[in-house]
């Protein structure tokens, strides 16, 4: 066994073996990674062309059931801040993405009971009614089938619940008994049922991780073969018990980016915020390696330090939706450019 080979497989059969997925994560060097990412570039390219789509993010709600370990909106920490915005809030965040050149809105918060069936649907229907020809991507934890079903008939296009990981065992010891891993993956399966563009996902460097965990969250992802995939670095936030973690890296981080381009050829991947946060050039980084979305913050000002799931998150410059041409010159100065474009999946 060896990383060359293992890197010519994904790339002519997008598939390895878990214990190859292993050994080239613990053994790549520093030239066979810039093969891959050359590789995972390149099926990008053939895929998309040069197009990165954006996603314009509107961060709703900071109130949530959950007790996550690793997340600052968890129930327990006391210092949060906690807000909620209204059906017209959320609309003038839409009014003012729309111009910039958003088609699509993508609506996440933590797991607020307040964001009842009915408020959210009047939510998805106002949107879709005030813009037809935009996408409403929705990232609300976990909903039961009878209310996704509802939300969309309501006109949602596409929800994202990232599995954070696919190993049960190690699911349990990033999350409260109240949450189950087993619970989490098979409601990836109904979204998909149900007609959603769905989204997975997990974190790089989560406390406690293995190699293995990452080999069985890519080999998840090839089996769910969802439409989205939301992955990067782990950042501790200082109210939560995983304060004092060390964060993801971005060498790994970036490595499965690629990984999972060359296994997906086709899936919408993120550069994400969490990538951006850990380097200043971690979202270009990151579209080298394959990612063609990104997704600025459309959040009212007030609010975008308060969505705190981590500590540090950029939230203004770049960040802000309303930089997009400073975002798009970034793109330009690494050969790409921003579309406007809802970036629906499709399957070349």
């Amino acid at each position: 066994m060896n990383v060359l080979d293992i890197i010519e497989k994904l790339k002519t059969t997008q598939t390895a073996e878990r214990d190859e997925l292993v050994f080239l994560l613990e053994n790549i060097t520093g030239s066979e990674r810039e093969m891959l990412r050359k590789a995972a570039q390149a099926t990008a390219l053939r895929q998309f062309g040069n197009k990165i789509y954006i996603r314009g993010l509107i961060e709703l709600s900071s109130v949530c059931k959950n007790d996550c370990f690793y997340c600052g909106l968890r129930r327990s920490n006391q210092n949060a801040v906690r807000y909620r915005l209204t059906k017209e809030q959320i609309l003038s965040c839409c009014d003012a993405g729309y111009p910039l050149g958003f088609r699509t809105f993508v609506l996440q918060g933590g797991e607020d009971g307040y964001y009842t069936d009915e408020v959210m649907c009047d939510i998805v229907r106002a949107i879709k009614e005030r813009y037809p020809d935009c996408a409403v991507t929705l990232s609300l934890g976990e909903r039961g089938e009878n209310s996704l079903r509802l939300l969309r008939k309501a006109g949602a296009d596409r929800y994202l619940l990232r599995h954070e990981t696919a190993d049960e065992a190690h699911y349990a010891m990033l999350h409260p008994e109240s949450m189950s891993g087993a619970r989490r993956k098979q409601l990836l399966y109904t979204l998909k049922r149900l007609g959603y563009q769905t989204g997975a996902g997990f974190m790089v460097g989560s406390p406690f991780q293995t190699t293995a965990n990452l080999a069985d969250d890519l080999l998840f992802i090839k089996a769910l073969q969802p439409q989205m995939c939301g992955i990067g670095p782990f950042i501790p936030h200082k109210d939560t018990p995983f304060r004092d973690m060390p964060q993801g890296g971005l060498t790994l981080t970036l490595t499965l980016l690629a990984v999972i381009r060359l296994m997906n050829p086709s899936v919408l991947l993120p550069a994400t915020t969490a990538l951006g946060t850990i380097h200043p050039d971690g979202r270009e980084m990151g579209i080298l390696h394959g990612a063609n979305v990104v997704m600025p913050n459309l959040s009212p000002q007030e609010h975008r330090r308060d969505y705190a799931i981590y500590d540090n998150k950029i939230c203004t410059g770049d960040e802000a939706a309303e930089c997009i041409k400073c975002l798009s010159g970034r793109m330009n100065a690494i050969g790409y450019q921003i579309v406007t474009d809802r970036g629906d999946f499709r399957t070349q």
